[in-house]
């Protein structure tokens, strides 16, 4: 039955994760109905290597067109590293500052509270789709007096990076919606806007599953048996990660699409719709 329940969730993450309809907040409303806990560091490192399942299937499904925008010359490379590394720079910076704020202030009362403690909160949630799904529609809707520029600068790089820094501690507030409507936002044309924010996930990535696979080992550090039994810690995560990536492969074909005939907006009405959905289970406890 874990196997089932890790396989939908699987394919529930790999066909949202790379849509712009936070991922998360799917899975943690499928975990909560087949009575998982979200917060717990098995789930919290399930959901990171569901991530990391649908890096791959980025780093396969852009493999041609980065090839071509980072390794064309020597110049390319060195401007695409400085743009994604302030990008990170400040997702980092604004991701730490948020997590010592959320730690040490609102979450005071709470002892050894981490920042994860948030993920199972469903009212919270509800409040992040909402935003995220305002703001695909406002930036769908944004006209510019100026046509659409591939290239990004460093100031437009750290905005999205500062963006995609706010998305890090609240679940429903999707990555890929935030950054690529902040790229939209400064002018950057759409194919452009969706490949940068992807290139970030697949930077962000593996330290999040550093750190969750940390949280894993110190959750389970008093069991006298634990390297005998890593093998059943991380087998279900590992095989989250392949179905993952099958399903990343088939949304990431979606939403390009979908971009390229200007249904960004869609997006963002189903991220309301969804919220409202949350919203009515947080109020009902169903």
């Amino acid at each position: 039955m874990l196997y089932l329940k890790i396989l939908i969730l699987a394919l529930l993450q790999g066909a949202c994760e790379l849509l712009p309809v936070s991922s998360s907040a799917h899975v943690i409303i499928a975990e909560k109905f087949m009575g998982l806990d979200p917060s717990a560091p098995e789930m919290t490192l399930l959901l990171v290597m569901l991530h990391t399942g649908t890096m791959f299937a980025v780093l396969i499904y852009f493999r041609r067109y980065w090839r071509e925008q980072f390794f064309s010359s020597r110049a390319s490379l060195i401007k695409s590293v400085k743009l994604i590394a302030m990008a990170t720079l400040f997702t980092g910076l604004i991701g730490y500052i948020l997590k010592i704020i959320i730690e040490k202030i609102f979450l005071r009362s709470i002892a050894h509270a981490e920042v994860e403690l948030l993920f199972g909160n469903l009212g919270l949630i509800a409040v992040a789709l909402a935003a995220v799904g305002i703001l695909i529609i406002y930036s769908s809707r944004h006209k510019s007096n100026l046509p659409p520029r591939e290239d990004l600068n460093l100031k437009e790089s750290a905005w999205i990076g500062i963006v995609q820094g706010l998305c890090l501690p609240f679940r429903g507030f999707s990555r890929s919606g935030a950054t690529i409507s902040t790229g939209l936002l400064l002018g950057i044309e759409r194919l452009r806007a969706e490949e940068f924010s992807f290139s970030l996930a697949v930077i962000l990535t593996p330290p999040v599953v550093i750190r969750e696979i940390w949280r894993l080992l110190r959750a389970h550090s008093a069991n006298p048996d634990i390297s005998s039994g890593l093998i059943h810690l991380f087998l279900p995560s590992l095989i989250g990660m392949i179905a993952s990536f099958g399903a990343g492969l088939l949304a990431l074909k979606w939403l390009s699409r979908w971009l390229e005939k200007g249904r960004w907006s869609f997006f963002g009405y189903y991220c309301l719709t969804f919220s409202l959905v949350v919203a009515i289970i947080y109020k009902t406890g169903l």
